[in-house]
């Protein structure tokens, strides 16, 4: 069970507490939430497929649809759910309308986290970009969803991505083993990866 220390320092319960600020009569206090957010709104909506400027785009119809919907969110802490589910649905949108068929290849500005050991940081660096992602988008789009935004997530709040993706708690670890096990089985069988 969560402490209520630690509940404290989940990504919701924050983003939460910035949220009640703002309700509450604090402006400046959006201006910390969109800090503190849009990173991960930025790789959840790129995970759908969109350009930087499309990418941009939906974010700021995202933050404006907040903005406006500000007294519904009953619970300030679903801010968070509430942001990823809005970004998602927009990005849908937009891809419909668009109706865009171009290949996705990851741009140098999309990865802006500080480098770290893990598995999908040290793969997001190589050089092969266009073959890695052409083998992330033949995973299932469970994984698809799990692997873009909890690698970007600073420290991930496993109880909202829980509730945001639909997943128990507990299976988000090995989920995320099994997907990077897929990832990896996958590259390993391809002689242009090997060739690398």
């Amino acid at each position: 069970m969560i402490n209520a220390e630690a509940e404290q320092s989940t990504l919701a319960s924050r983003a939460g507490e910035v949220f009640r600020r703002y309700r509450d009569g604090q402006p400046e206090a959006m201006g910390e939430l969109v800090a503190m957010l849009t990173p991960i709104l930025w790789h959840t909506v790129r995970a759908q497929r969109l350009d930087k400027q499309s990418t941009e785009d939906v974010l700021q119809t995202t933050w404006l649809a907040l903005v406006r919907s500000a007294e519904s969110i009953s619970d300030p802490r679903a801010v968070l759910q509430w942001l990823i589910v809005s970004a998602r649905r927009e990005a849908w949108r937009v891809m419909r309308t668009e109706s865009r068929q171009t290949p996705y290849e990851i741009a140098e500005d999309a990865i802006q986290t500080p480098e770290a050991e893990l598995p999908e940081s040290v793969v997001l660096r190589g050089a092969s970009d266009k073959l890695l992602w052409s083998h992330i988008a033949a995973l299932p789009e469970r994984c698809r969803t799990l692997l873009r935004v909890i690698a970007f997530a600073d420290r991930p709040d496993y109880p909202e991505l829980a509730r945001s993706l639909g997943m128990p708690i507990g299976s988000i670890g090995p989920t995320r083993g099994r997907c990077l096990a897929k990832l990896r089985a996958s590259l390993s069988a391809d002689a242009r990866w090997e060739l690398r």
